[in-house]
Formats: C-alpha cells, structure tokens, sequence
C-alpha cells in the first residue's frame, strides 16, 4: 500500500463518498443503494471509489486521508445544525480534509454541513420544505470557475430538504441561487463545493421519497402534488450536473 502514500506514484485517483444516512429501500433495490448511485455518476475508468457509513460511525483512517483525491458528502434525514455524536465528528473530519485541501463535495446534508463545519451557518429554512425540480440562478463566478463547460444561466435540479444554509464560511463564495433559496451552491478556494439540491436524484428516487415522507405524515398532499407536477413536463439538467461535479472533484 506504500504506492498510495505518494499522489504521482498511484496508477489512478481515489475518492471516497461519506454516507450520511441508511439505503432507501427503493434505491438499494433499483440502483444497489447511495454509494453506488454516487460512483456511477462520478466514476471514471482507473478510479477507487471507496464508501464509508459515517452515520454509523465508519470514518477513514486518518493516517489513510493522504491515499484519497476527494471525498463525496452525502443527503440525510439528520439536520446538519444536530449535535448527534457523528455529526459532530463529522464537522471535525471535514476541518481536517480542508486542511489538507483535500476536495470534498457536499450534497444537500453534506452541503449544510460541510458549511457548518468550515464556520458558516446553517438551520431551519426559512420557506420551510423545498420539494420538486427548481430552477437555480447560476452566477458569472461559476462559470469562470469552471471555464470550458457550457454552463447555462439557469440549471434545473431535484431539491428535497427543509434545512438550508444562513451564511457562508469566511472567505467562501456564493455560486448560485433561486427563488426560495440564497445559498443553492458555495465554494470555498479549490477544494471545497456544496450543493443544495441532489444532483445525483431521478424523478423516480423523488417520488419514493415523497411517498415515504407522506406515510410519515411529514408533509402534506398538497406539496406532494405539487412535487409531482414539476417533474411531469421537466428533467434536472443531469449532465451539466455531472460535468460540474467531476470537474471540481478532478481537475
């Protein structure tokens, strides 16, 4: 395993995705669960893809950190402002990897938290759930950011949370926003990237979801409708998101 501890020695890169809540049933069934939803999204030939359960309290090594490229944040149910033991061991973890300058993509949960951890703020948001396909502003600095991808305006993507981001870390910048949202995706120096919605999410994932928070009595069927009906005419914007995410995490 020496090979690793050197980056221009390893024959490819090396990412990790940090699972912040159990398999939905449905996606486990349909895609083979989270992890595997995020590799094949982001995976590219020559590359480990690694998964650790954090909310079960499975972290990487430290003396291992210096073998990865970049880490992935996933959604969950928790709310990123919780002080359960593992969120509060995650915010230390993700200290560690910006200190490194290690990459570290943060989707939805990982976003707010990833946010949280590097000084920002985050909590209830203020519209209360945000559910469906949005349409998120995207500002110059994005695409001057990631210069050569053709990055339109206005991207569309699945959102379903009810936490949002206050306030930025120190030094961070705002990427994009919508009309519910301010904070829809931060960067903070290379390495750092968060992400409201779920880029990696299909209609059919959304809808599940919906189900389950219905049954739960956690939203209504008004809401419900209306997160159905955005999705009936329209898709998010997949593989801009995709081009993004592999461009932060691997250029």
């Amino acid at each position: 395993m020496e090979e690793f501890l050197n980056p221009e020695l390893r024959m490819g890169k090396r990412f990790g995705v940090l699972l912040c809540a159990p398999d939905q049933d449905y996606v486990k069934k349909r895609y083979g669960g989270y992890f595997t939803l995020f590799a094949n999204m982001l995976r590219e030939p020559g590359e480990s893809w690694d998964s650790f359960r954090v909310i079960d309290g499975q972290f990487p090594a430290m003396e291992d950190l210096c073998k990865y490229d970049g880490f992935v944040v996933t959604g969950s149910r928790h709310d990123a402002h919780g002080n359960d033991v593992w969120i509060l061991k995650l915010c230390h973890f993700l200290e560690t990897l910006n200190t490194m300058a290690i990459k570290v993509l943060g989707v939805c949960f990982g976003h707010q938290v990833l946010c949280r951890a590097l000084g920002g703020k985050t909590g209830r948001a203020n519209v209360g759930w945000d559910i469906g396909l949005r349409k998120i502003k995207v500002l110059d600095k994005l695409s001057a950011k990631y210069s050569g991808l053709e990055i339109p305006s206005v991207i569309s993507i699945i959102e379903c949370h009810q936490d949002e981001v206050y306030k930025v870390p120190l030094g961070a910048e705002i990427l994009a926003s919508s009309g519910k949202i301010n904070v829809e995706m931060f960067s903070l120096g290379d390495n750092i990237l968060g992400i409201q919605g779920h880029p990696e999410y299909t209609a059919d994932i959304l809808f599940n979801l919906v189900d389950g928070l219905i049954d739960k009595n956690l939203i209504g069927e008004k809401m419900s409708d209306e997160a159905n009906k955005s999705l009936q005419n329209s898709k998010p914007d997949a593989e801009i998101w995709q081009k993004i995410c592999k461009r932060f995490l691997k250029a």
